[in-house]
């Protein structure tokens, strides 16, 4: 056999290996997602899970600082972490809705608390599971070692466990608050029955009052003109004129006390 003849069957023989390569399939390893158990394919395990913290308070007044020492001590890296200062009664916050749309199967949620996901009862719960089970995202929750779901991961009793510690803790919470407001109405209804007076303090009626009050009835002047006039807001002008109808209205007439002095007269 010639050598040319020798080296294109050594050809042959090579691209039928290589044929014979490709078309074996090739396993599909399956990974796990680190601590949540959703299992993955090799592809999607390239991406690692990413921590987050999230830090809210309830008004622009209040400091993030304690809930963001705590975050980044966890730690939590400074560009994963969202804040809100928005009230907890509600879910429209505008960094929580970013940080929704970030998150994906096999990342880490961290609070400082469990009442910075919310104050209602049913909303947290909610949203617990929403991550937990719908994303399969884990929770850790920093005041409260039972809430960290990355333990229990593929435990069913410490699932169960964060579950109903959730619950009470929530129910807690709620119950908390509905009676803060009942202390707070009841603390209102006493102080009022004490002569104590809420909201701003009535604006003194200036000397001129009189004089301008009767141009505007006669309609020599507007209500803006009036108020103008007076150095307050025409809602202040219309309160005084109200305050006056009212006064009026209460006071008898002339006639009505005539009629009692004829009928005591005669008696």
């Amino acid at each position: 056999m010639s050598s040319n003849t020798r080296r294109e069957g050594e050809g042959a023989e090579a691209r039928a290996g290589v044929s014979r390569q490709e078309t074996v399939p090739a396993k599909d390893k399956r990974v796990r997602h680190p601590g949540t158990g959703a299992a993955a394919t090799r592809g999607e395990a390239a991406r690692v899970g990413i921590v987050y913290g999230y830090a809210r308070v309830s008004t622009k007044d209040q400091n993030l600082a304690r809930q963001l020492d705590a975050l980044r001590a966890f730690p939590v890296p400074e560009r994963n972490i969202f804040c809100d200062k928005a009230s907890g009664k509600d879910f429209e916050r505008p960094a929580w809705h970013r940080l929704e749309r970030r998150l994906r199967a096999g990342d880490t949620l961290v609070v400082k608390s469990i009442d910075r996901l919310g104050r209602s009862y049913s909303e947290i719960i909610d949203v617990w599971r929403w991550l937990t089970q719908g994303r399969h995202v884990a929770m850790v929750v920093l005041d409260l070692p039972l809430l960290d779901t990355r333990r229990s991961h593929g435990d069913v009793t410490g699932m169960f466990l964060a579950d109903i510690t959730l619950q009470v803790l929530s129910y807690v919470a709620q119950v908390e608050r509905e009676n803060t407001r009942q202390r707070q109405l009841e603390g209102i209804a006493a102080a009022r029955a004490r002569g104590v007076k809420f909201g701003r303090p009535r604006i003194e009626r200036p000397a001129s009052y009189p004089e301008v009050c009767r141009a505007y009835h006669e309609g020599s002047i507007t209500r803006a003109v009036a108020a103008a006039r007076l150095g307050v807001c025409p809602r202040t002008f219309d309160t005084w004129l109200h305050d006056d109808a009212v006064a009026k209205r209460s006071q008898p007439s002339k006639g009505a006390q005539g009629g009692a002095l004829g009928s005591t007269n005669s008696v």
